[in-house]
């Protein structure tokens, strides 16, 4: 993540489990809104909108579940990561030779597609925010992404820019669901006694947050950030629990800011459900608040995807920053140039990623899981608690019906 121009940002670990540094704290902190701002996409937005429409208030209670079931599988992944000081892929090849490298090409042929649509995603946030062309702003995005990891001091300004982009995000949110005036109370009770339980919606609130690359983009981060070992796992697991509610703050006030409108009656545009909701909300203001909330998602999981992929193709010790740096910057560029000639990405080609996200979930949880049971020689001595083995095998069974429901998609496109 650090540019060649200085020495990797890396924090050692007090003895003991000390008191965390100052810095340390700020690096917990920023992979904790690294894994949430990446889920935190175009998609992310799309899909609470469309289910929100869908659903109603009954949509409360799936998003519950579905924060549940995340914290379940970010509790064993970031702690599994975490203890062994090894990467997913790392912890793959391990297990079984060769198989770290099928999950990294897996997450590598996801990433690029669906960072085409987070570069599309950019371009359509300074569109409602300035009337700027989709195509200008999203390479104008792109650069300012990369002018990110060139920065003297990359794992810093990745930090702190969405921490920053995603207090934006929830704040803005929050002002469009306080005018929308949403039915918080029917809300609430649709928490514990839902009108319509939608399973489709929770598998893919579950997909849409913790699939591909996002699981792992806080635990790799902190890992870069020498945040690891036994005397961190109280560190690791406060982090893992907060990236996954940041995240469901923003599901549950995009939410509330929805549901007001279309409990208002409001008609929504069914090409832009999103943007015209939050037009019917503020205003042309809610046009303006949309573009900059689309634009914060988009760029914040562009950081994201870059940054987690390529930690998947590299080695922590053996790849040098520079190396690292020049491989991001080509993945954004690459990715970038994609979106100019396409336009964003065809719907065929995210299908197929989507198909390799789904695949790569449960067979990276597995790999975690295994670790976590039968290899206590990876974690350094550290006794794994049975419970959340529990828990955790529990939700990976999840992830099979996630995996099998991303690859019908596929099937039906050749039938």
């Amino acid at each position: 993540m650090s540019s060649a121009a200085e020495p990797p940002d890396t924090a050692t670990p007090p003895p003991g489990g000390g008191r965390l540094a100052a810095s340390t704290r700020s690096t917990l902190l920023g992979a904790m809104f690294l894994m949430a701002t990446s889920a935190i996409g175009p998609g992310f937005i799309t899909q609470t909108t469309t289910f929100t429409v869908q659903l109603g208030a009954a949509f409360a209670f799936a998003i519950v579940i579905s924060i549940l079931i995340d914290i379940a599988l970010q509790l064993n992944v970031w702690r599994v990561i975490g203890v062994s000081g090894r990467r997913a892929q790392e912890l793959g090849n391990l297990v079984l030779p060769g198989l770290g490298w099928v999950m990294a090409a897996f997450l590598l042929i996801g990433g690029l597609v669906f960072n085409i649509g987070n570069v599309s995603g950019a371009g359509l946030g300074t569109d409602a925010m300035f009337g700027l062309d989709p195509e200008i702003g999203g390479g104008l995005s792109a650069l300012i992404a990369i002018g990110v990891f060139l920065s003297r001091r990359a794992g810093v300004a990745v930090d702190r820019i969405v921490v920053v982009l995603g207090l934006v995000m929830i704040a803005l949110t929050a002002y469009v669901a306080i005018t929308s005036g949403p039915p918080v109370g029917e809300a609430l009770r649709n928490v514990v006694l839902p009108e319509e339980i939608d399973v489709l919606a929770i598998t893919t609130l579950v997909g849409g947050t913790i699939g591909g690359y996002i699981v792992y983009a806080g635990a790799h981060r902190l890992l870069d950030s020498g945040v690891t070992g036994v005397a961190h796992v109280r560190d690791i697991t406060r982090g893992s629990i907060t990236g996954i509610l940041i995240t469901a703050v923003m599901r549950i006030v995009l939410f509330l800011a929805i549901l007001g409108v279309v409990s208002g009656g409001a008609a929504l545009d069914p090409d832009n459900q999103a943007a015209s909701a939050f037009q019917a909300a503020a205003g042309d203001i809610g046009m303006r608040v949309f573009g900059i909330v689309l634009w914060a998602a988009a760029i914040t999981s562009v950081i994201g995807a870059s940054y987690t992929t390529v930690s998947f193709v590299t080695s922590r010790t053996r790849t040098s920053d520079r190396t690292r740096t020049l491989l991001v910057v080509a993945f954004i560029a690459v990715t970038t140039l994609a979106f100019l000639l396409l336009g964003t990405a065809p719907t065929t080609l995210l299908v197929f990623a989507g198909a390799f996200n789904g695949l790569l979930l449960p067979i990276g949880i597995a790999v975690l899981l295994w670790v976590a049971t039968r290899r206590a020689d990876l974690l350094n001595g550290y006794r794994y608690p049975r419970w959340l083995l529990v828990v955790g095998w529990v939700a990976w069974l999840l992830t099979l019906y996630l995996a099998v429901n991303s690859v019908r998609p596929v099937i039906a496109l050749f039938s």
